[in-house]
């Protein structure tokens, strides 16, 4: 097992590997503006549904109810 390990540290295939392990290619302008269109439509969708009494009122943004607490 020591054999391979440091073979493989020496081939720098291991290098290689953890360097890759989480890229993510970038994505093409063409999907960018997919996924712009479908999360407006999807935005005003909510809006629709909020307004008409569908959906219950939006929350307070995440965080905000620390802020209004009493604090010592």
């Amino acid at each position: 097992m020591r054999r391979v390990k440091r073979r493989w540290l020496s081939s720098g295939k291991l290098i290689q590997a953890r360097k890759i392990q989480f890229f993510e290619e970038k994505k093409s302008k063409n999907e960018n503006r997919k996924n712009t269109i479908n999360r407006l439509k999807m935005r005003s969708k909510m809006e629709y549904l909020r307004k008409v009494g569908k959906l219950p009122p939006e929350e307070e943004a995440f965080g905000a109810h620390r802020q209004s607490g009493n604090r010592k």
